[in-house]
């Protein structure tokens, strides 16, 4: 056949260190109908500072694979919550095997069609909180790659009808395609008049969505005479592919005929008529009529020499007692993103008879609900059963509904099928099942009733069972409980939720407490945090001793709301919280920018020489507020202002020195009992949180930053100025009409230049 060859690719992203599912990078891919091959290409590279990141260590990158929703990934092997299903996924580590790039291939043969999903991490590390600009992170930037191999022309089979084939000595298979419907309960396939070299030397498989593999349902035609092949509840309303193979190494042509009967369950006893304009097969997809097939209303093709279609009669054996009953459906209420419920006709209530199971039908919209978690809620009416021993199990399907024998009913699983499981009776009347992150189409759930005996359970005489049906679509599975919070996140125009725990919680849904924090040390390092900023109560005494009453009111002013920030910023139940989170993060990160700033302007003694220094005051507190607004946790947020205001003392200590040819501040014990020992507090204290401080021991080395600068400041404040005093008028001049009479005592250093004030106006 012929091959087109589509390639698909995806920008760039940074990856993050696994902790929860809000913290994978996402990548959303669609395969067409047809495709034979599909290759992922996995391209990993790391930068650090714009270029190579050559000295950036070797991190190992995990993806997951899957088809019709994304992974549900669990790294960390902790416990989901309880009633949920998990469904599988592949996952793929890749190494490196350059310094700084890396490329894995992943192939998938004949691969389903429609939405695939890929999720890429770092392993967890030991969360270390890193001042945003300090240096240089080393960046993994993940870029998938698709590449595509699809059939055009397969030929379409028409069921009822005939095709006939030659198949030439240098062609090893044919490759065909039915539709089926819904309600169909069989799909029968089946090889007629093979004449080969010897006998019929061909293998016939047969596979849903998908061209067949190696591993497909097959038939060995030589051995089995009649050769059909048989598939018992198909799935509805998608494509089946019959691929006819040639035994390696016969010799010569190979001529058969491929016909294929669908059988109708609303009427067991009959196949489906050719090419009647059913209500089922009002729903064909628009490709049937497209790839060479048979559009309604259009009449049967003609035939051609080497591939004719003609209808002939197939005789149809359908299994006792299979039929098909009638589908519910559902009434879908969108309330929210995520936020689905279905409602039953006439219900919640649902009455399941003892002869027949009652069917329902959950439609999930393509790629819009796959992002959240489908659930599924039975509660049985215990006084309807009167007095009897019923259980009713309720079968979820995927693509078609599970109506065959009792221990299929049981069980939920056939030969070809697999379903989730759910049961109620009267000693356990209340039964949950929750699938994050649902395949999206059609789910139908099967409720069957039957008796328990000693021999089993068999189906119930007269008692009509009544239970309670509720299904709906959230976001996250309980909404995170109190020890996470959902998020909803976005990857291009995909939408999904996750949750985010908190508090040492882990989990899908934030219900594994297997390393949780206990209340104790919750209420702990929440009163630790809040706590140590009483150690501003000193510098504020020192403040209005030493009459700096805008400095003591900074003071003030950081301590309160660094403490009732700290108190709403826990993770856990003890939190308290006075303003919205965001009020109350700005006013403490203002503060305490506001602190240093005031503390070295105050350092400086500008007044002598600025006569307006509260404009500086002023000015720091409009560009702190503007520098916080761009970026709060920048690094040139703390440094800048620093080093703002240490330059301006700078230029005013020396100055001084240059002026009085001597040192400033000119005493010793100055420099060694109050300068040195603040300086070296508050450089611990910025050690300690650059470096230091991690997830982990956040809350005691957060708690020793408030203690040390809150001490610093007390060092660092200058001394409280010296009343001064009078002097006489210094010997006049000629010619001077003013003489300025100045504090020699403030020329010294010994007071405060703030409260300096003109002892004395020489007149003339």
């Amino acid at each position: 056949g012929l091959f087109v060859t589509d390639y698909f690719t995806r920008t760039p992203r940074k990856l993050s260190p696994f902790r929860s599912f809000a913290s994978i990078e996402l990548f959303h891919f669609h395969i067409p109908e047809d495709t034979v091959i599909a290759v992922w290409n996995l391209i990993t590279f790391k930068e650090q500072g714009g270029t190579f990141g050559d000295q950036c260590p070797d991190r190992s990158i995990t993806v997951y694979f899957r088809s019709g929703a994304p992974s549900v990934i669990n790294p960390l092997h902790t416990h989901f919550p309880r009633d949920t299903a998990v469904p599988g996924s592949f996952a793929l580590t890749l190494t490196w095997t350059l310094p700084n790039r890396t490329t894995g291939v992943f192939n998938v043969t004949s691969p389903l069609p429609g939405d695939w999903f890929l999720a890429a991490h770092l392993p967890k590390d030991e969360g270390k909180i890193s001042v945003k600009g300090l240096y240089e992170e080393c960046q993994y930037l993940f870029q998938p790659q698709l590449i595509v191999q699809r059939l055009v022309n397969i030929a379409v089979l028409y069921p009822g009808h005939v095709t006939e084939q030659s198949m030439a000595p240098h062609n090893r298979s044919c490759l065909y395609k039915v539709f089926v419907p819904s309600y169909t309960s069989r799909v029968l396939v089946e090889v007629l008049r093979c004449r080969g070299a010897e006998g019929c030397p061909l293998w016939l498989r047969v596979r849903a969505k998908a061209p067949p593999l190696h591993n497909s349902t097959a038939l060995d035609c030589r051995e089995h005479t009649p050769c059909q092949l048989a598939q018992d509840l198909p799935f509805w309303q998608h494509w089946y592919y019959v691929l006819v193979e040639k035994h390696p190494g016969v010799p010569g042509t190979v001529s058969f005929q491929v016909a294929v009967q669908l059988t109708d369950c609303s009427r067991p006893s009959l196949a489906r008529p050719p090419f009647l304009p059913s209500s089922a097969s009002m729903n064909m997809p628009h490709s049937f009529g497209s790839m060479g097939g048979l559009a309604l209303g259009d009449n049967p093709p003609p035939p051609s020499p080497n591939d004719t279609k003609h209808p002939i009669p197939i005789p149809v054996t359908s299994p006792a007692g299979e039929r098909c009953w009638p589908v519910r459906p559902t009434l879908r209420n969108e309330l929210d993103t995520f936020s689905v419920h279905f409602y039953i006709f006439f219900g919640p209530n649902v009455s399941v008879p003892p002869d027949r199971p009652a069917v329902f039908v959950i439609n999930l919209l393509p790629v819009l609900d796959s992002g959240g978690v489908l659930n599924l809620e039975l509660r049985l009416n215990v006084s309807s059963l009167c007095g009897e021993n019923v259980t009713v199990f309720g079968c979820l399907n995927h693509e078609v509904p599970l109506t065959s024998g009792d221990n299929a009913s049981v069980t939920c699983e056939t030969e070809s099928l697999a379903g989730f499981l759910l049961s109620v009776n009267a000693t356990a009347s209340l039964s949950r099942l929750r699938i994050p992150y649902p395949q999206t189409g059609s789910w139908y759930l099967s409720l069957r009733s039957l008796c328990a005996t000693e021999h089993g359970f068999e189906p119930c005489s007269n008692v009509t069972a009544e239970v309670y049906l509720r299904a709906y679509l959230s976001p996250c599975i309980n909404d995170c409980g109190i020890y996470g919070q959902c998020k909803l996140l976005r990857t291009n125009n995909y939408l999904y939720a996750a949750c985010e725990c908190k508090a040492g919680w882990n989990g899908w849904g934030c219900t594994d407490n297997a390393e949780a924090f206990s209340y104790g040390f919750q209420l702990l390092s929440t009163l630790l945090l809040c706590l140590s900023n009483v150690m501003f109560v000193p510098p504020v005494a020192i403040a209005v001793r030493s009459h700096y009453l805008l400095e003591a009111a900074v003071y003030i002013f950081t301590m309160f709301f660094s403490t009732f920030y700290h108190a709403c910023d826990q993770p856990g139940i003890v939190v308290f919280c006075i303003m919205e989170y965001d009020v109350l993060q700005f006013c403490d990160f203002l503060g305490s920018l506001m602190s240093v700033w005031v503390t070295v302007i105050a350092m400086a003694r500008l007044q002598p020489v600025v006569k307006q220094a509260s404009v500086l005051y002023l000015l720091g507190a409009m560009l702190l507020s503007m520098a916080l607004q761009m970026d709060r946790h920048g690094l040139w947020n703390l440094l800048g202002p620093s080093l703002f205001a240490l330059g301006i003392m700078a230029v005013a200590w020396t100055a001084r020195t240059i002026r009085r040819r001597h040192c400033y501040p000119p005493t010793w014990k100055r420099w060694a009992f109050y300068l040195c020992p603040g300086a070296l507090i508050a450089a611990a204290a910025v050690l300690l949180y650059a470096f230091v401080e991690t997830e982990e021991n956040y809350f005691y080395i957060h708690s020793i930053w408030h203690l040390l600068i809150a001490g610093s400041v007390g060092f660092l404040l200058p001394p409280r100025a010296k009343p001064s005093r009078r002097l006489g008028p210094l010997p006049r001049r000629k010619g001077c009409g003013y003489q300025l009479c100045v504090n020699e005592q403030e020329e010294l250093g010994l007071v405060d230049p703030a409260v300096a004030s003109i002892n004395s106006i020489c007149t003339s």
